[in-house]
């Protein structure tokens, strides 16, 4: 068998981390989208530009600074004890939030360019027909962002599993915990187990190469279309 079990469980719980952080990526990112593509407000740059950030920091500055305030001494790390939850460096829902962070511009950007994308005119059209504001986004907006939604979930998803150094700093290497698929090809290398990291690697060579595929035809399906 080409997996072990310690591969298995590093790539069961990468598909879980995945999978979590795109589903909250789609929720939190979606009124933050749609402010973005529509505010007139002079923190609209800003903002973005705070959203944009993981794309050009190095994954080793954000898994720090994570760590830091998200440790027993950090701001967030004394909220989350004085809750009750306990640190989350070093734990699954720790993995989350880093995860969150770093692939955030994956899930705002494609919401926001397909937000953009609609125009006033449909919203504009069902205010005509007496559509509230709420009615308008889920009964227009949304159905209308859906090529950008996909996208969304496909990116977010995608560059989550290829995460590392966020989820090294922030995680550490505990096998059943915070273990995921990067790791685990690392201390392949380590071990000089090849055969193993070339096993997993070439996976992710793989995973990737169907992601991408399978958004360029997404994308094309949605430009006959529409």
């Amino acid at each position: 068998m080409p997996f072990s079990s310690a591969d298995l469980a590093a790539i069961g719980l990468t598909l879980r981390l995945a999978g979590t952080t795109m589903a909250l990526l789609l929720v939190l990112c979606t009124p933050l989208a749609w402010w973005l593509a529509h505010t007139p407000s002079r923190w609209r740059g800003p903002v973005s530009a705070v959203v944009a950030l993981p794309l050009v920091l190095p994954p080793t500055v954000i898994g720090f600074y994570l760590l830091v305030t998200m440790g027993p001494n950090g701001p967030i790390g004394q909220f989350t004890q004085w809750l009750g939850i306990g640190a989350l460096p070093f734990t699954f829902w720790g993995l989350v939030a880093g995860s969150l962070i770093y692939s955030l511009p994956f899930a705002v950007q494609p919401l926001q360019a397909a937000f953009e994308a609609i125009g006033s005119r449909p919203l504009e059209a069902a205010a005509t027909l007496g559509a509230g504001p709420l009615d308008r986004f889920f009964t227009v907006a949304l159905p209308l962002a859906r090529p950008g939604f996909i996208t969304a979930a496909i990116l977010s998803f995608a560059h989550t599993v290829g995460e590392f150094g966020v989820v090294l700093m922030l995680g550490g290497n505990i096998p059943g915990v915070t273990r995921v698929v990067s790791v685990q090809i690392y201390d392949h290398v380590e071990a000089l187990e090849y055969t193993q990291a070339h096993w997993l690697a070439g996976g992710m060579v793989l995973f990737s190469f169907v992601v991408l595929l399978g958004l360029n035809l997404t994308r094309r399906r949605a430009s006959m279309v529409s």
